[in-house]
């Protein structure tokens, strides 16, 4: 398939709000035909396994009496976590050299944070730490210097692994990001504006946030921020963020400038669903499925006769792509990929990027008052251009 099929989102077919690209982006100029879908539904797909009508929304759930997770009660003092952990934290410099449209060669200092990982050697930071790095040195306490590798880098989920030559390191184990629960205790490690095992606290403010959220972001990227109240400043970038138990539940790595204290952070969970491919491939290679999706808002369940305002409703759906062959269309709403469910479009674009090219997936789809599933066989996502950043990073 061409990839002329691949560029972008174009703004001009962003109704009710910017579309999220899953998958094949849209063709050049908007090139692209909408498939007719709606209400009525027309014709399932010839091979769609008709499941059953939609069942009706499910009643409100009373509020659980939920147990103390391990950040729920705040501990008198922090000093016992932050000793513990603060050998596995370290401190990024680089050397950074960039041409810029003369020609000429621009050389200048990075500054971050990083934590190791993996005793042997490896140590977990952001990607826009060490972007353009011609040298990495990475700095234990203050000052045991060494040379870093860079094993793999993801730059749409803004993760890097690197590699030291070195043994039995102090090393944080990771922890569970869908397990921390908003209002737990949170403690994040770095190097602020270059101050050394700075260690700052809060709660977990929110979880869930993408772009939708936080703006100024690449929307080609992946995010799932927590987002905390712990201090985060210019140079917490890669550093740990913490349980009370000294588990890592994400990495640190953008900040709301013009706000007092919002600072967001990668799940970790994300982190150990593309880290044994940054190992082995030192890369990421996503599939698609060949859709846009967006939310499935209040008027979208009165207008296409819906159950819930849940999974992810396809408002494009590209040509000769793999969702064309399968039999999806406009406005059919996607419940689950693979078995698993879907809550909304952020999901659904994850699940599909590392779900394998190649690899043939089942989808369960809503089509108005009808239930069905059918499959389609993944192609690759070709790799969107890297786009100039507009949220301050720190």
């Amino acid at each position: 398939m061409s990839k002329a099929l691949f560029p972008r989102a174009c703004a001009a077919l962003s109704r009710r709000g910017a579309l999220l690209v899953l998958g094949l982006g849209l063709a050049s100029a908007c090139d692209r035909r909408l498939l007719p879908g709606g209400a009525s539904g027309g014709a399932l797909p010839s091979g769609a396994v008709v499941l059953s009508a939609l069942p009706p929304p499910p009643p409100l759930p009373a509020a659980p009496a939920l147990p103390p997770g391990p950040g729920a009660q705040a501990p008198a003092s922090f000093a016992a976590l932050a000793a513990a952990a603060d050998p596995a934290v370290v401190f990024v410099k680089t050397l950074q050299e960039q041409r810029i449209l003369t020609g000429r060669r621009v050389v200048g200092e990075g500054l971050g944070s990083a934590f190791v990982y993996d005793s042997n050697g490896l140590i977990l930071t952001n990607n826009h730490v060490i972007e353009n790095a011609s040298e990495i040195r990475v700095i234990f306490g203050r000052t045991r210097e060494m040379s870093a590798t860079v094993v793999g880098r993801d730059p749409p989920t803004d993760v890097a692994v690197l590699r030291v030559d070195a043994k039995g390191l102090a090393s944080l184990p990771l922890g569970d990001s869908d397990g921390v629960r908003v209002g737990d205790w949170v403690v994040a490690i770095g190097n602020p504006f270059g101050l050394q095992h700075t260690v700052s606290a809060g709660i977990l403010s929110a979880k869930g946030r993408t772009s939708q959220d936080v703006k100024g972001l690449d929307e080609s990227g992946y995010y799932e921020f927590l987002q905390t109240d712990a201090s985060i400043n210019p140079g917490n970038s890669g550093g740990p963020l913490l349980d009370t138990g000294g588990r890592v539940v994400g990495i640190n790595t953008a900040i709301r400038a013009e706000a007092n204290s919002i600072g967001f952070a990668i799940p970790v969970n994300m982190v150990r669903d593309i880290l044994p491919r940054l190992l082995k491939d030192g890369g990421i290679k996503r599939s698609a499925v060949g859709v846009q999706v967006s939310s499935v808002l209040p008027d979208d369940v009165a207008r296409l006769g819906l159950a819930v305002a849940l999974g992810a409703l396809v408002r494009v759906v590209v040509p000769g792509g793999p969702a064309d062959v399968a039999g999806l269309k406009v406005d059919d709403v996607i419940m689950e990929f693979d078995s698993k469910p879907i809550a909304g479009p952020e999901r659904l674009r994850w699940l599909a990027s590392l779900a394998g090219v190649g690899n043939e997936v089942g989808l369960k789809v809503a089509r108005g008052s009808r239930l069905f599933e059918l499959r389609v066989k993944l192609v690759e996502l070709p790799s969107a251009p890297p786009a100039p950043r507009a949220l301050p990073f720190p």
